[in-house]
C-alpha cells in the first residue's frame, strides 16, 4: 500500500459568523488584523477588531478583560499596541477564544498541496493540517481528485474511501491528522 500525504494550508485565517446590526442578518466578519487596548486605572481590555464583508461596520472580539498589565510579558503587550499580524492571526485563529465570544466560525480560503493519487494500486491517505477546521474531509477529497458529490458517495458506499476511524466521510470536518484509505484501482 502506498502512502499520500496532503496538507490543507490556510490561506487566510477563519471568518466569524455573527448577527451584523446594519445588514440585519449574519454575515461573515473578517479579520482586521489591529486591535484595540484600552486601559483603565490597573486593568487591561485587549480586542481584537473584525470588520463585516458587507458594510464593515466593526465588532470587537474580547480577547483579555479586566486583566493585570504585568500578568501578561512586555514583547506579547507590544505586539497588542504595534497590531502584530503574527499575533492577529494567532487570535483569529484560536477556536476556544472565538467560541467564548459567542460566535461562529466560518471556513478560511485554503489550498491542498499534495501529490496526486494514482489509482493502480491501493494508497493510504493522509490528510493534515496546522489546526481542525469547520471543512469537510469529503469537500477537500472532492476538490483534489476532481469527481462529483454523486461519485464521491458512490465511492464511499462500495467501500472504494474509507475512513481508518469508520467516521461517515460525508460529514466529517478536518481534524489535524485524517487517515483515509482509497483502493479504487482502475
Amino acid at each position: 500500500m502506498k502512502k499520500v500525504t496532503w496538507d490543507v494550508q490556510y490561506t487566510s485565517v477563519p471568518p466569524v459568523i455573527k448577527y451584523c446590526k446594519k445588514c440585519s442578518k449574519k454575515m461573515e466578519f473578517v479579520c482586521s488584523n489591529k486591535f484595540r487596548v484600552n486601559a483603565e486605572r490597573k486593568y487591561l481590555d485587549i480586542w481584537l477588531i473584525y470588520k463585516c464583508s458587507e458594510c464593515n461596520t466593526t465588532w470587537n472580539m474580547t480577547i483579555y478583560s479586566r486583566i493585570n498589565p504585568s500578568s501578561i510579558s512586555k514583547a506579547m503587550l507590544e505586539g497588542f499596541h504595534s497590531n502584530s499580524k503574527e499575533l492577529a492571526e494567532k487570535y483569529a485563529r484560536n477556536i476556544d477564544v472565538i467560541g467564548k465570544n459567542g460566535v461562529e466560525v466560518g471556513i478560511p480560503d485554503y489550498k491542498i498541496v499534495g501529490q496526486n493519487i494514482d489509482f493502480k494500486e491501493k494508497v493510504e491517505l493522509h490528510i493534515n493540517t496546522i489546526c481542525a477546521s469547520k471543512i469537510k474531509i469529503g469537500t477537500i477529497i472532492r476538490q483534489k481528485l476532481e469527481i462529483s458529490q454523486s461519485v464521491f458517495e458512490k465511492l464511499i458506499s462500495n467501500g472504494s474511501i474509507k475512513g481508518l476511524r469508520e467516521e461517515d466521510l460525508k460529514k466529517s470536518k478536518l481534524e489535524k491528522e485524517n487517515i483515509l484509505i482509497i483502493d479504487i484501482c482502475l
